[in-house]
């Protein structure tokens, strides 16, 4: 019987300068897409894939995002005493479904550190990475999709998605073969390779399923120039002892760690909402109409 995936990590002790001044005071992850924040996302693809034990990683001024996934009794009993059902059950579904552990990262030091301070609290068993920046809207869910590939192949896997050409150095990028639609084994990985040196187009995606043998890789894997250690990097040592694979995650995915992503975002999720998409519909067409006339 292979192991079960029961852990996602979710590293969020970045500092958000992107997002200055709004990030000043509080997580760039407690942004919200509508009325849920950024990393809520992720926690309930997690659940929706099975996994229920979620450890953070988070650093100094993040308390919000453990006070977000805590019990509010002062709320709970607010919004119980109005009788707001609704908003109670909303806000008491995630706190009663999972269970979540904190770590400190002390200083942001890579997406590699990240996830090399959570080894005590993984343990020696397969687990999830999900970074929150990376909002993916997946029936199944992109976690999901990624551990059947894992359940499958027994080994690694990482999200991949084929990006532009010119946007190849903003991601890991893998050198590939597929071995079914969709499903890639991967010959190598490069971190943020220059446009004319990239493998492919083939990007890593905020998503891993990963092995406990990435620990002492990424204990042996250098700090790149900027004094991080980088998952990419620990992935590429781990490759030479066994096959690592790329899922092509079939779903939509917005990047909410920029802001033009943020706003798609925003507005995909509106749209989505049957309570909200007409009248915001509406609202943007005739956005749309008062800039033609302007013009």
């Amino acid at each position: 019987m292979r192991d079960v995936i029961r852990k996602a990590v979710f590293p969020a002790a970045g500092l958000g300068t992107r997002f200055l001044p709004a990030t000043k005071a509080q997580p760039k992850e407690m942004l919200p897409l509508v009325d849920k924040p950024i990393i809520q996302y992720g926690v309930e693809e997690a659940l929706a894939s099975g996994v229920d034990n979620i450890i953070l990683v988070t650093g100094r001024g993040k308390n919000a995002i453990e006070d977000h996934f805590d019990v509010s009794v002062e709320l709970e009993t607010f919004l119980e005493s109005r009788g707001k059902t609704d908003l109670l059950n909303e806000i008491r579904k995630i706190s009663n479904l999972i269970n979540v552990s904190y770590v400190r990262q002390g200083e942001p030091l890579g997406l590699g550190h990240a996830v090399l301070v959570t080894r005590t609290l993984v343990g020696n068993e397969p687990f999830a990475v999900i970074l929150a920046d990376d909002v993916i809207d997946a029936t199944p869910p992109a976690l999901r999709q990624m551990i059947q590939v894992f359940e499958e192949l027994d080994g690694p896997v990482v999200a991949i998605e084929e990006v532009p050409p010119e946007d190849v150095s903003a991601y890991g990028v893998i050198d590939a073969e597929e071995v079914r639609p969709g499903v890639y084994r991967i010959r190598d990985l490069v971190e943020k390779p220059p446009r004319d040196e990239a493998p492919s187009n083939l990007a890593i995606i905020g998503r891993y399923v990963l092995t406990p043998d990435i620990f002492p890789a990424l204990e042996e894997t250098a700090n790149d120039r900027s004094g991080e250690i980088q998952l990419t990097n620990g992935l590429r040592r781990l490759l030479k002892q066994r096959p690592i694979y790329g899922c092509r995650v079939a779903g939509v995915r917005h990047d909410t760690g920029n802001k033009l992503g943020y706003l798609r975002a925003v507005v995909y999720f509106a749209l989505r909402r049957p309570d909200l998409a007409e009248p915001f519909r509406e609202y943007l067409r005739a956005i749309d109409r008062e800039a033609a006339v302007r013009r």
